[in-house]
Formats: structure tokens, sequence, C-alpha cells
């Protein structure tokens, strides 16, 4: 692993069955090793990556000054024994998880292999494998190294192999030996094989390989189709042989297992700043002791030298003050809590593991849990802002279904109406026998048109069954298996085969297809391979009449224009076709052919080797000989399939939104494809005010349409307001130069117009400079942005950042078409770099990789794109829809909890600590404890550690229903309003408060207190004690109020902690422990006498009424005059379970009026949106047909909701947040109201107005669900808006002029006053209005509350 190794390789050279000769370049063996220690390095490897901590390093420097005896007045053990628990702790967890290190290392290195030694083939561990060794490989065995592929038992020297390991893609690839090898089958003719490789270095790049075998004085090119990479599995395939061309860390698998880049959480930064505070706080209080203990010493201390002499190396006052300071910095070193980061890392484990028991985040279809494949950002997921998502496999399910198709003009297949009468299935068993029994189509007059034997439907069926990269694995006869790189393909193929044209089998250089049953064979002349520039991808086959002729399919867009004149008329009608499709948010292919004369075809191929043999840019010349070709074809038609969005994920978008969660979509599709789906999963509506696409193909024009937009939004939302405002003026009055497409709005009730329409204007003056940040925080309205790849591209420019972010950032939806892998993670950075906000990237596909590693927080689905995401996120499951419970509960509760977790260490530390500062100004500054030196060092690892580990890992504010009710919940991370440096100050405000309570009221009490026989009880011990055990009650009635959520382990620690005191402290005052170390025990029996003094106790309880009562007012007065929300819902929570509505009046009721659903309102939506070419699929199939890579696809979706408005305290500071920000936040709901989806005119929610509709005297009709025919559409409505609703009734219900009831944190005007109450809300209108918020949710499919019998929750 250490060894020196030769200058980095220019190439390798590799001769067969010579190891000799292999050996002089010392390439690496085939042994890998991921573990980082063994039995020998463990020890001081783990101590010195230990000690890289800064805190550990600190408490190593204060365990050297407490040996030293002058200096230290603690002895050694209080601090090395809670350093040695704290280096244990963590070795042990290192030491657990590089033993299953180890256990994987042997497993794989023992794993037995076939190799040819000197004739004969033996067994060998892989460990012992080495470059230019021969090994003989089976059926479903992994590959051992990286080989090239010289023979095997199928023909042609093929052979069949999965690379899940490598890139998480389950479906067949193929590999093909040289043909000069792929006779060489027995072990003699292998023995004798002695050919030279000379390829590339070792690199990472799983898709490429270059080299020559120079074999009997010729020389053969090598390409990865005859590579055999580590961590495939063999399939299909009864034996192959290969040559190991790089073994061990060599091969590519283990050159791709670099380290993952290390996430830490802003908390995480926090603390580290905190803790360099508080030892700066340590230091300055080091320093005020020993200018004390000098002026002391030298005013005071020189009165007892006769008695109280220095000792022998102080000589002088200053230098008794220079090791004073180091005394107290021992003292008091435990302000700075060695005990912190073990106690954060155990939370999070607990929390990770809650993830995974989560079984409402568990899949039963495929048997997926969720799983925290990281500890450390827990946390983080109460604070996200900006999600990242993938489209196709994360929003959709990425099965694909033949759903539509375009043939010569005429279109054929019916959309299913789930209100209407359901069409009958086609039943295609007694028409073609080797039909799939699972392929769904509705429509009869296709089949019927296969039948009659319509020629253009049977070209267009036949192209289908021979253009494509499906492998095809027949089991038995008639039971075919395809293996497609993507569902696309795969959906395409199988329709063919449905309608009577059936791919059956391939080979390099042929076809084999059933057609209306008769079979045929093709000869392959050429595949002209797909690549994401090409967007399309073509064979040219010759059939059994000789007649050679040409297929392609590819992006309409594409296709379209490379099409003969002659075809204008019905390329017309195709793209009105697929116009239609668009609509229905498919994803289309267009389909042509061109026949080729002898003549074409000698003359082309020609041309076509001569690039594929160049050695010079190869790809560029390969491109250009298929884009000659590839031109005058004849149309055939289009197909349109049907991804379906995944189960809930409309709800899912629309609860994250209400969160104040931004949610962008990062796809390879089209825009318009792109556009269709985002208004499928409600991320687009109709009711939105504005969607802007930007599509420049030039900086400027990029520039010039982002800043029209923001033009644009600034003056709709000036016009929404009523007027202008100040700072608008110059660019409200700008001429529109909008290039958005804006929604219809509602007429006269006959339709709305267009869905989608391009605004056209004239060229604008020269654009103005952006708007201030604080100006784009004002817009209100409810925008999106569609932006395409090419576009996004200059928009990423340097120049060009801030532009993008301040339009992008004020629109409630962002869509990025056509984004590159590259570009995906580029977006996250900007987010990250600008917004300085918490980022989640959500992916399921290779190509979401980099933009999952470079989020804050990375979740991969485990979907049908293999495991690649997964393996290179941060927490997985299988449903996008588990994201609002990861978020919203898990995310949320982890955040509360960490919060509440330092805030309650960081006082109950400086509440320990300061009490020796205080006692130093009474000692003379000598650096003398209060507390016995046991007391010290059991403080913070028995008697306090395990109540707020408990409070860190089960507290929660609101049961998980009320978290996922209320999404405004979430906001609070957001902003990180919990523990922040104000938050710590308190923190410390108040430990310091304590300690001063607990120093000077019982230093007062027993200066003059006497025992009942009249012995004086102002000795050090009494005090001592006395002040430790009030010290253990305050801290532990603090985390009492502190906890809001109890359980009985709860119980057991916090109580248990108090007695185990007690006990240990009588304990260690006992006279037997004396006798047995009477130089360590030094409180002899002072446990027992102090306690037994009724004035003790009453000092006691003075001093924790002083420090408890306070906090207690504080905290009720807060709670009145000012509730958060998660107060309000706690309340609503109580009166819910104190007096609740007769049974038959309560979940199921729909309360109608101003408020109520229209129908069908989010359906109505018609336009002109071409769906995207959705054939994703990747470069590198042109060498060999056979080397089918995976398709990669891409989609997006996302949901809106209805109309909310907040103006609470959140949003006050959420806009003082952004105002100290280079670039603005978004407004995308905080500060501007979404038109709602409600029927009839309703004017924006304000302060003064109800949500249950209209004024207090507006009456409600009361009915007991929705017709069921109704369509009533989902309504969600921010947590916000439900408190206000409690508040309006409260207003109803109180006298005019009265003070309202404030049941939120928003004020809400009454129509008596503007004034704030407290609690007088009567429980009746509290639950009109929650039974109203209730029954309206509860009617829709999203979120809602939970039912009746769950309402009975315990209360926090």
């Amino acid at each position: 692993m250490f060894r020196k190794r030769p200058p980095p390789e220019e190439e390798r050279r590799v001769r067969a069955n010579d190891r000799e000769y292999n050996d002089k370049f010392q390439y690496a063996s085939n042994c890998i090793m991921t573990s980082k220690y063994n039995i020998i390095t463990f020890l001081p490897v783990n101590l010195f990556e230990q000690f890289q901590e800064v805190a550990n390093t600190y408490f190593l420097f204060l365990l050297i000054l407490q040996l030293i005896p002058q200096i230290s007045s603690l002895s050694w053990f209080t601090t090395i024994v809670p350093l040695a628990l704290v280096l244990s702790i963590t070795a042990v967890k290192d030491a657990t998880d590089d033993y299953f290190r180890h256990k994987s290392d042997n497993q794989v290195n023992n794993r037995q292999s076939q190799v040819l030694i000197r004739g004969s083939l033996q067994n060998e561990k892989w460990m012992n494998v080495r470059v230019g060794d021969i090994i003989k490989l089976e059926n479903n065995q992994f590959v051992a190294a990286d080989l090239l592929l010289l023979s095997s038992s199928e023909p042609h020297g093929l052979c069949y192999i999965e690379t899940a390991e490598l890139d998480g893609e389950t479906n067949m690839k193929v590999r093909q030996s040289v043909s000069v090898t792929s006779e060489l089958g027995n072990q003699n003719n292998l023995a004798s094989f002695n050919g030279e490789v000379v390829c590339e270095p070792p690199n990472n790049k799983l898709d490429r390989f270059c080299g020559t075998l120079y074999w009997r004085d010729k020389k053969y090119t090598l390409t990865n189709q005859n590579m055999l990479l580590r961590g495939c599995v063999l399939r299909n395939t009864e034996a192959c042989y290969g040559l190991v061309i790089f073994a061990g860390p060599d091969t590519k698998l283990m050159q791709n297992s670099g380290r993952t880049k290390f996430k830490r959480t802003s908390i995480d930064r926090l603390m580290n700043t905190l803790v360099l505070w508080i030892f700066g706080f340590l230091v300055c209080m080091g320093v005020i002791l020993a200018v004390g203990n000098a002026v002391w010493e030298r005013e005071v201390g020189t009165l007892f030298q006769s008695y109280l002499p220095w000792d022998p190396p102080v000589d002088n006052f200053l230098f008794s003050a220079f090791l004073s300071f180091w005394s107290y910095v021992i003292i008091l070193n435990t302000v700075v809590p060695i005990s912190l980061y073990v106690s954060v890392e155990v939370i999070r484990l607990g929390h990770s593991y809650f993830i995974n028991w989560d079984q409402q985040m568990f899949c039963s279809q495929c048997n997926t849990a969720a799983e925290a494949r990281t500890t450390t950002l827990n946390e983080e997921l109460g604070q996200v802002e900006y999600i990242f998502s993938d489209k196709t496999g994360t929003l959709t399910q990425n099965i694909m279904s033949f759903n539509k198709c375009s043939i010569n003009g005429q279109t054929y297949g019916e959309g299913t109406d789930p209100l209407g009468p359901q069409p009958k299935r086609l039943d295609f068993t007694p028409f073609n026998p080797l039909a799939d029994p699972d392929f769904c189509f509705y429509d009869d007059t296709l089949l019927v048109s296969v039948k009659v034997g319509d020629s253009h439907t049977h070209e267009f069926f036949r192209l289908l069954s021979l253009c494509h990269t499906v492998m095809s694995e027949e089991k038995s006869e008639g039971e075919l298996v395809y293996k497609a790189q993507s569902p696309d393909e795969g959906a395409l193929v199988t329709a063919a085969r449905n309608f009577g044209f059936v791919f059956r089998s391939r080979t390099p250089g042929t076809i084999t297809t059933t057609e209306m049953g008769r079979p045929v064979t093709y000869t392959l002349l050429a595949i002209l391979d797909f690549n994401n520039i090409r967007k399309r991808m073509s064979v040219i086959v010759r059939n059994p009449e000789g007649r050679i002729r040409l297929y392609c399919k590819g992006a309409d867009m594409v296709l379209l224009e490379r099409l003969n004149p002659c075809n204008q008329e019905l390329m017309n009608i195709t793209s009105d076709h697929l116009n239609e499709y668009a609509v229905d948010g498919l994803r289309t292919l267009a389909l042509a052919y061109r026949d080729l004369s002898e003549d074409d075809w000698e003359m082309w191929s020609e041309s076509y080797r001569c690039a594929e043999k160049a050695t010079n840019c190869r790809e560029d010349r390969l491109a250009a000989t298929y884009e000659e070709i590839e031109q005058d074809m004849m149309l055939l038609g289009a197909t349109a399939i049907e991804d379906k969005l995944q189960e809930g994920v409309p709800e899912t978008i629309a609860v994250l939104s209400l969160a104040n969660i931004k949610i962008w979509v990062l796809t390879g599709d089209k825009q318009e494809t792109a556009v269709n789906i985002g208004y499928s999963c409600k991320m687009l509506t109709d009711d939105m005010t504005e969607v802007f696409i930007i599509s420049g193909h030039t900086v400027q024009s990029v520039r010039q349409e982002l800043r029209r937009a923001r033009e644009r939004m600034i003056q709709l939302s000036r016009t929404r307001e009523g007027g202008k405002e100040e700072g608008m003026e110059g660019w409200g009055e700008a001429c529109f130069t909008g290039n958005g497409f804006k929604e219809g709005q509602e007429g006269d009730g006959t339709g709305r117009e267009e869905g989608v329409k391009q605004l056209q204007c004239p060229t604008p003056p020269a654009p103005a400079p952006p708007p201030p940040s604080d100006l784009m925080d004002s817009i209100s309205g409810e925008f999106a942005i569609v932006i395409n790849g090419h576009s996004l591209a200059h928009a990423l420019e340097a120049d060009m950042e801030t532009e993008f972010v301040l339009t992008a950032c004020a629109c409630k939806a962002v869509i990025c078409c056509r984004v590159t892998p590259l570009q995906k993670a580029q977006v996250v950075e900007l987010i990250k770099k600008h917004k300085k906000a918490v980022t989640l990237a959500i992916g399921d596909g290779a190509n979401d990789v980099s933009m999952i590693k470079s989020a804050h927080i990375g979740v991969g689905i485990s979907g049908q794109e293999g495991i690649q995401a997964v393996l290179a996120s941060d927490y997985s499951f299988s449903q996008f829809r588990f994201l609002q419970r990861l978020l919203l509960v898990h995310g949320r509760w982890s955040y509360l909890r960490m919060c509440r977790f330092l805030c309650y260490f960081f006082y109950k530390n400086f509440a320990f600590t300061m009490v020796h500062f205080w006692f130093g100004f009474f000692c003379g500054f000598s650096a003398q404890t209060v507390y016995d030196q046991y007391f010290i060092t059991l403080y913070n690892i028995v008697y306090t550690s395990l109540p707020v580990l408990a409070m860190g890992i089960f507290d929660q504010d609101v049961p998980d229903q009320r978290s996922l009710e209320y999404p405004k919940l979430y906001e609070p991370g957001q902003l990180n309003l919990l523990f922040n440096k104000r938050e710590f100050f308190i923190c410390i405000a108040q430990g310091i408060y304590t300690s001063v309570v607990l120093f000077f009221v019982p230093c007062a009490v027993l200066s003059d207190a006497t025992q009942s026989t009249g012995v004086p009880l102002a000795d050090y011990q009494t005090f001592a004690v006395t002040t430790a055990t009030a010290l253990v009650i305050v801290v532990s009635v603090q985390i009492a109020l502190d906890t809001g959520f109890w359980t009985v382990i709860n119980h057991v620690f916090v109580w248990g902690s108090l007695g185990c005191y007690f006990a240990i402290m009588i304990a260690l005052h006992s006279q037997t422990l004396f006798r047995i170390f009477p130089n360590q025990f030094h409180f002899v029996g002072r446990a027992q006498s102090t306690l037994l003094q009724p004035v003790v106790w009453l000092t006691i309880a003075l001093a924790t009424a002083i420090c408890i009562v306070p906090v207690l007012a504080f905290r009720f007065l807060k709670v009145d005059l000012k509730p958060q929300l998660s107060d309000t819902v706690r309340y609503t929570q109580l009166v819910r379970q104190k007096k609740r509505k007769p049974v038959g009046r309560g979940v199921g009721d729909t309360w109608r009026g101003v408020g109520s659903v229209s129908e069908g309102r989010l359906g109505a939506r018609r336009g002109s949106r071409r769906s995207g070419y959705a054939f994703a699929h990747q470069e590198g199939f042109g060498e060999l047909i056979t080397s089918g890579k995976n398709m990669r696809l891409s989609s997006l979706a996302l949901a809106t909701f209805a109309s909310r408005h907040s103006s609470n305290w959140i949003d006050t500071l959420r806009r003082k947040k952004h105002t100290h920000t280079h670039t603005p936040p978004s407004a995308s709901g905080e500060c501007s109201p979404a038109p709602s989806t409600i029927s009839g005119s309703v004017p924006p929610l304000s302060n003064s107005s109800s949500v249950l509709g209209g004024s207090q005297d507006t009456p409600m009709e009361e009915e007991k669900g929705p017709s069921p025919g109704q369509n009533t559409q989902t309504v969600l409505r921010s947590s916000t808006q439900t408190t206000a609703a409690l508040a309006s009734d409260t207003e109803a219900a109180a006298p005019q002029g009265s003070c309202a009831g404030v049941l939120t944190p928003t004020a809400v005007r009454s129509h008596g006053g503007d004034s704030l109450g407290g609690w007088t809300i009567t429980l009746g209108t509290v639950q009109e209005a929650l039974f109203s918020w209730k029954a309206r949710a509860t009617a829709s499919n999203s979120p809602g509350p939970a039912s009746d019998s769950k309402e009975n929750s315990q209360i926090e």
C-alpha cells in the first residue's frame, strides 16, 4: 500500500502468461484494502486522528497542565476520566467500522478464481491473481480484475455481464472479444498465447478503454467493448477467458471508490465558533482572576507569609499570578464541555435509527425501508430551503407505457377518463401468441389497421422492432424477456411485439424478428449511434430481398428538419398530433426511414470505416458521417409514451411549498415535456400570475429576458397591490417586454385563453441595473420560470449569476430543462454560494450523483435506474412522497432536539463552572475549587449526561401528525431561530445568573447559620455540599421544564440521575472509603451531616426558587403575549381533547361558502405545449450493437397549493435576514399571496380577513360532505391561515370593541381595535374553526389532520 511506485504511468505493457516480464513493472497486486488500521497501527493512528479535533487536543493540554503540581488544584483524574471515556467511545466506534471493512476486504480477497498456470487451471485466491494471468470465469461469477476478454463459450466471442456494482444499472450488457482471439477456446491454445497489450494507464473512466494488442506481428485495436471490469457479474454465458490488465487498486472500480466529500451542518460550524468564543471567555476569566491574585498577594498575601509561605518556585506576586492563571484555566475548563461532541454523535445516531425504523417511510411494494446513510446531517434536514429534484424516476415512476401514436397522419390511442366509462383493454393473444400479456392498449383501430395490412402501419412497427439496442432472452419457446437500456426502448419494442412485429434475437451482424407470424432475419449493416448532441439513433439493415433501408428515431425537432421536402403536409399533421400529446405530458419520438441503393451504401460505408478507424477526433468524424446519411428521410409518424407520476407527488410538493421550501426541477427533458409534467404534479398551475420562458441563445439575450421578467413581476405586483410603492417607480412604469407565457384567466365562463403563449414585445431600451434586493423581496404574486439548457449555460457564467439568482429566487417554481449532470451540480453550487441556504438534492440515476454530492443533503431514490444515486446519497428511500416526512417530521424534530440539547448543555456547564469564578473573589484568588473533586469529575458524565441525552433523542414539541398538518412549523429551522448566537448568549446569561444565585444565596445564608447544637455551618465542606446539591436539583428541574415530550426513559433518566447523585455522594462521603483511601476522600461524613440540617434544605429550596421562578414567569408571559405557532398547535390540541364535537359533526364535515372549492378548477387547461424529446439514450452503441449501455432518463414535477398569505413574526425575521444578503430571497409565497383556487373572486387574505370566508357576519352553510359526483379540489392552507381562522372565529364570538383572542403568532385585527389579547377564546369557537378546516383538508387527497382515532394523542 505504501510502496514507492514508478512515476505515473504513461502506458501499461502486459504480456500474457509471462509473470517474470510483468513483475519488473511492479504492478499492483490484486489484493484490496479499504480498511484504515491493523492491530499494530490502530492505537497510534486512531489517537492521532482523534487529536486532530481541537477539543481533544485542548483537553490533552489541560491534562498535561494538571500533572504540574504547582498549578493544579484538581487531581489529574478529573480530566483524564472524561477524556479517556470520550476517546474510548470514539475508538470503539472506529474499530467497529474498520472491523467490518476488514471483514469485507477478506471476503473479497479470499474469493476463488481459476487461473491458467503452466497449462492447467488452478484455484487461486483473488489476492494472488497478478497482472498478465489468464482467468477462467463461469456463469454468475464476479470478475476478479479488469480483464481483456479473449474468448467465450458464446458464438462470435460474446459474453453478457451485469454492472450493478459499477454503475447501479441492473440490465445486461454485452462484451465481445477481439476476433483473432475468439477462437482460443481451449486451455492448450490459451496457455501458448503470448500476446502483448499496450494500453492506457490506470484511470477511473468506466466507459472508456484505449489499447492495442500485438500478436503474431499484427496489432489489433482494443476498446471498452473488449473489457470485463472488476465488480461485474458474468450472466447467461457458460464460460469465458480473460487476460488481467489492471489488478487491485488499479482497477476502475477501485479508482472510482474515492472518499465522499465530508459534509458538516451549519450547527457544527456554529458550535466550533462558539467553542472558540468560550475558550476566549475562559482566558479572559483566567486573566481577571490572575490579576486579582497579583493584587491580593501584593496587598494582603504578604500578611500571611509567616504561616502561608509561597511554594518554593514562587518568589514574587507576579509569578504567583502567572501560576494562578494556569490553575484557573484548569478549574474553569468545564465551560468547554469535553462530552459535548460525544453527546452530539449519540443523539444523531439515535435520530438516524428513528429514520430507519419509521414504518410510514417503508415501501411494501419494493420491500425497501428508508435509510439514513450518514449520522452527521440529521438536524440540517430541519433547515432545508431549496430542493433540487430530478424528474424521471424521482417525481415519475420511470415505468413507461406505450400510450398513443401517429402513423401517416392518423392518430391512435385513447386516453382513459377516470370518471367516464372505461374502454375495453385489447386482447392480443388470439392475434399474436408471442404478445406480452402485461401490455395495455385500448384503441382497436390500430390493431385493425395492422390486421388489414396497412403498409405504413407495418413499416411503423417494423422500425420499432429493428431500430433499438434491446437484448432479448428467450427462456423458453415464446417466452421473451427484453433487457432494455431504458424503459422508453422497452416500451417501444414491447409495443411492436404486441402488434405483430416481434424482436426475437440478434447477433453482431443480424436481427431476427417475427413479422405477422413469419420469421424474418435482417442483416445489420451499421448502427448510427446515439449521443446527446445528435438526439437520435439509426440502423441500416438489408432485408431478405436485398433492399437496404435506414431506420431512424429521435427527437421530433431534430428529426423533422432532416425530412424530404415532400413530407411537408404530413409533417404539419404530425406536429399537430405532437402538440396534442404534449398537452397530456407524454414523451415523444419521431420516426422516419430512407431507402438506400447499393451504390449509396458502398460509398457511405467506405467513409464510415475510415471514420471508425480514425485515431484522432474519431467521435467528430463519425458524427459527420452519420449526418451525411441521415438526410432526405421519409416521415412515418410519432410515438407517445406515458411516464406516470409517483403516488403522492402533487400532495408532497404542495405541503413542502407551504413550509416555504422552494422546489427546483432539473431535468434533461425538453422544455415542453418538463412544463407539462410541472402541470401534472401541480408545480405549475393555471392560477399562477405568470410563467416566464428563458430561451435566449446569447449572454445578452438571456440577460435581457431575465430583466424583463423582473420588470414584469414588479409591474404585476404593484398592480395587485393597487398602487405605487416607494422604490418601484422606474421599474413598474417600464414597458413590459416580457417573454413569459401567461396563464389565461376566467372570462365569460366559456373557456380560457390559450394556456401558454409566448409574448413578443418590441426590443426595450438599454436595460437598467438589477432592482434592489428588498424590492424583489416585496413582490407579491406567484411566478414561475422555465429555462433551457443553452440559456442556463449563459446564466451560470460569472457575470450572469446574480441576474439569474435574483430572478429565479423571486419565483415560486423553477424548471431547468435540457440540463447536463454538470449543470445540475452548478445550479446547486450557485444557490449555496449566493443564498447561503441549506440545499437538498434528490435523484435516482447516475447522472444525479454530481448534484447529490454538491448539495448540503443528498437523497437517493432506489428506483428503476439502479443504486448509483443511493450509493452517493446521505439518505435514501423508494418514493418521493416520503420526503415530506423526512423533512417535516424527522428533520424538524432533529433540529428542535439538537437546539434544545445545545442550549441546555451550555446552560448547565456555565451554571456549574461560574461558581468557581465567584468563589475566587472570596478565597484570595488561590484557585481553590468550590466542589469536591469527584463531583467535578462526575457532573458531566454521570449526574447530568443522561437527562440531556434523553431530551436530545426523544423530545418533540408537537406530534408527527401535527407537523404534517401545519407545515409552517418548519420555518423556524430555515431561519435558524432555535439556536444561534443570540440564543447562545441567552443560555450562558441564564447559566451565569444561576451560578450567581447558587453561590451567593448559600454563602449569605450559611455564613450566619448554625446547627441545632449551636455549631456554625459556615465551613467550606458544608458550603460545597449545599451548593452542589442545589446545582443538581436546579438543573434537573430546568431540564424537566425544557422537556416537551415525556417518556418512561425521560422520567428514569431525570429522576434517576437525581437519585444517583445522592447515592454516589453519600457513598463517597462514607467512612468506609475514607478508611481505604484516606488521602483521596476528604469529605468524610459531610453529606450526612449537611443534609440533615433543615436550614440547608431551606437554602436549597430558596436557591431553586430564585433560579426557576423567573424562567417560569418569562415563559408564561412569552406564550401568553407572543406565542409561537407550536404553542398554538399544542393549545388547540388541548382544546380538541377537552371538548369535542358530537360524533357525526367532525372530520367529515365540509364548510362551504366564499371559501369553497370550484369544481374542475385546476383541470381546465388548453394549449400547445410540445412534449419534449424524451429518448434519453447514452452514447456508445455504435461500436457493437450488443454492448447495450443503459439509457438515462430524467424528469420533473412539482405542485402548488391554494392561496396563502402571512405577515407573522417569522416573515418579519425572514425579511430582515434577506435584507442583509446580496441577493433577494424568493418572493414565492411569503410576501406575495397566491391566486386562490376557490370559486369566485376572492381577494388576498389580509390580517383583517377570515380564512373561513367573508366578514364575521357571513353565514356559513354546513353540509355533511361533498356530493358523490363533485370533483372537489385540494385546498391546502398554511398553518398561519388556519390559526388566523381560529382568531377570526374568536372575533365573531367576542363583543364589538373588545379585545379579540389571539391564537396565532400573527396579530389579527379585530373589528374593535388592533390590540393583542391573551388566551381569551372560547372553546366552542376554536372547535368550530378547527373542524371546519379539518373537514376541508379531509375532503382533499393531501395530507391533513389525522383521523378521530388519533386525536387523543399525548399532549406535549
